[in-house]
């Protein structure tokens, strides 16, 4: 099985759905992998093996029950200044970037599928973050993280719009229009996160949402102040951290949220969606 958590935008909140998933998923026996095949942040996190990932990803291994390895994030771009940008590839540097260049997209796209096929080969389900939104028009043509990604290992997809910062059916909307007409069949569904208050007055917006666009709405995340790994400058860096240590701390946080929205989510639609090749 596989799925890909695409969000609207950076800080959405798709860390930390990912995490959930892999906790509540691993929690009913299944053998789940998180993966992200690159990633934007300086927040990283150093394997047992040596080698640097994003903490993110660190994190939503421990929620999935495992320890953290470089093929879950073979990509990790470290902006260092000055428009530079550390390229690291399977856990140790590759290149630094100046403004105005790329890496080689074929290069970097046939690393993030060797990983993501091992991490399939070695899972009941892997579950994909996307980097930021997929529908940047100027990045598409080389963003190794998103709908490529999606397209090269024909995954299905769920948009993630956070309501906490407006205009979330704007937001999910946009995106799916932006995707290609051609791809959007990988888009199966959307969450609705950060929400307060009664999530039954979204209704219109949701039905809405389903008929313009054939998805599935998947559920609505409670606003909760917890804290979570930042990976970029739109995380809000607030909540509480409280425990024996950083790992048990972030999956109490983990738990504390998942016993919020167990009864307003259906796993078993992500599992089944997970099922299906689009």
């Amino acid at each position: 099985m596989k799925l890909m958590l695409l969000g609207t935008a950076s800080g959405v909140g798709k860390t930390t759905l990912v995490a959930l998933l892999c906790r509540c998923l691993s929690k009913k026996g299944l053998k789940v992998i998180p993966f992200k095949g690159s990633n934007l942040s300086l927040n990283s996190y150093v394997t047992a093996s040596g080698e640097e990932i994003g903490m993110g990803q660190a994190f939503q291994a421990w929620a999935a029950g495992i320890e953290p390895t470089v093929g879950m994030n073979p990509i990790l771009m470290k902006p260092s200044g000055k428009g530079v940008i550390q390229v690291i590839l399977n856990g140790h540097p590759l290149a630094d970037i100046s403004p105005g260049c790329h890496p080689d997209t074929s290069l970097l796209l046939d690393e993030v599928c060797q990983a993501y096929d091992n991490a399939h080969y070695n899972s009941d389900i892997v579950i994909c973050e996307g980097s930021g939104s997929p529908v940047e028009l100027n990045l598409m043509g080389r963003d190794v993280a998103n709908m490529l990604l999606v397209k090269k290992k024909k995954i299905p997809a769920v948009i993630v719009g956070d309501i906490e910062r407006g205009g979330v059916f704007a937001a999910i909307y946009g995106t799916w229009r932006l995707v290609p007409e051609e791809d959007r069949h990988f888009l199966k569904g959307f969450i609705i996160n950060r929400f307060r208050g009664d999530p039954s007055i979204l209704k219109s917006g949701i039905d809405t949402i389903e008929r313009l666009t054939g998805m599935i709405y998947m559920g609505t995340v409670p606003y909760a102040n917890l804290k979570f790994p930042e990976e970029d400058s739109m995380s809000m860096g607030n909540g509480r951290l409280e425990g024996k240590d950083m790992i048990s701390a972030f999956i109490a946080n983990l738990d504390e949220l998942n016993e919020g929205i167990e009864l307003g989510i259906d796993y078993e639609i992500f599992k089944k969606i997970a099922s299906e090749d689009p």
